[in-house]
């Protein structure tokens, strides 16, 4: 049965309170998400930035419903959309809002897209999946959102085939397919992977043109910074399935407050420097079955580490104004009395 939840922040679309994502591994359960919260406002655009392994796309699967069956699950915690608890409802249900209210683009279009049907036919799947609509009418709205995301002789690609089109264009054809419902919510996993600087450049614009005519939440999964910068208003920073710095992005760039904040942004390299070697964070993500069960998960890798790192788990905290950090570094983020949590 669906549950309502009135949010004492009405202005958020999207809040995820303590989400917990688990894989069952050996019979055992190991969270690749652990205790996240965060909140997205209507037409804000929310980066997520962190190594490989973090939990960035898992997140994202959460909030879509596409963990992968009988692997993965929401073990706690709550994921509300627009007045519903998305965790609680049926697949039938999110059918409904998947695909229209929220929509998300992949890393890779080429697996995205099925290769054995035309790029007409996918896309006039997701308008009849949602709407009542005439199949004159849904090829002529293809034709329109394809012209809408750049795309030339959009009325001859409608008859192409993925494998017939370059990267930049198949994803083209993803953000088409994602805005064509005109969702409240996108999320955009590593949207400009695969693609050359330029098109990378052309994809990121269109999406920011895209979010400003409809007023359109964007949830941005990226490991580029400069990414970050040119597109975001708040930024999560993930380490080991926790967030461990959440702001505004010029906070971010102008005081990053967590010690691995600090050193992601000192592996930028600088156009105004000529060094010989790139920064480097010493060692790895820990792996999903070795996840430390108490302490701060990057106490191993931090050169700021005190003994406290590896018996007390910090809790994220405001420490200034739209500024929350993870990190015993700072007063705000220790545990009232050393509890170990």
């Amino acid at each position: 049965m669906e549950r309502k939840y009135v949010s004492k922040d009405q202005a958020s679309l999207l809040e995820v309170r303590k989400l917990e994502t688990a894989f069952r591994i050996e019979g055992k359960d190991y969270n690749a998400v652990d205790q996240v919260s965060f909140q997205v406002k209507p037409g804000k655009v929310i980066g997520v930035v962190g190594e490989s392994g973090c939990g960035k796309s898992v997140m994202s699967l959460s909030i879509m419903g596409l963990l992968p069956k009988g692997a993965g699950r929401v073990k706690g915690g709550e994921i509300l959309f627009d007045g519903k608890q998305l965790d609680q409802l049926s697949n039938q249900q999110m059918n409904k809002i998947r695909g229209k209210d929220i929509t998300m683009i992949f890393q890779e279009p080429m697996t995205s897209l099925n290769p054995v049907f035309t790029i007409g036919y996918q896309l006039e799947e997701v308008l009849h999946n949602h709407f009542t609509i005439t199949k004159k009418e849904a090829r002529n709205k293809v034709i329109q959102l394809l012209a809408a995301v750049g795309i030339s002789r959009p009325e001859k690609v409608v008859l192409d085939y993925p494998h017939q089109l370059s990267g930049g264009m198949r994803q083209r054809v993803m953000i088409a397919m994602a805005i064509a419902c005109q969702p409240k919510l996108l999320i955009a996993d590593e949207p400009t992977t695969a693609l050359d600087v330029t098109v990378q450049a052309q994809i990121l614009e269109l999406l920011k043109d895209i979010q400003r005519k409809n007023n359109m939440s964007i949830i941005l999964i990226t490991h580029d910074l400069g990414v970050v910068s040119e597109t975001c208003d708040e930024v999560l920073v993930m380490y080991a399935g926790r967030i461990v710095e959440r702001t505004t992005v010029r906070n971010l760039f102008d005081k990053p407050l967590h010690p691995y904040t600090e050193l992601l942004m000192g592996a930028i390299p600088k156009m105004e420097e000529t060094v010989d070697t790139l920064e480097t964070i010493e060692g790895i993500v820990p792996s999903l079955t070795n996840m430390p069960e108490t302490g701060c998960r990057f106490a191993n890798r931090c050169p700021k580490a005190m003994e406290a790192c590896s018996d007390i788990t910090p809790v994220l905290a405001e420490e200034k104004s739209n500024h929350e950090v993870a990190c015993l570094l700072y007063e705000s983020s220790k545990p009232r009395g050393g509890v170990t949590l």
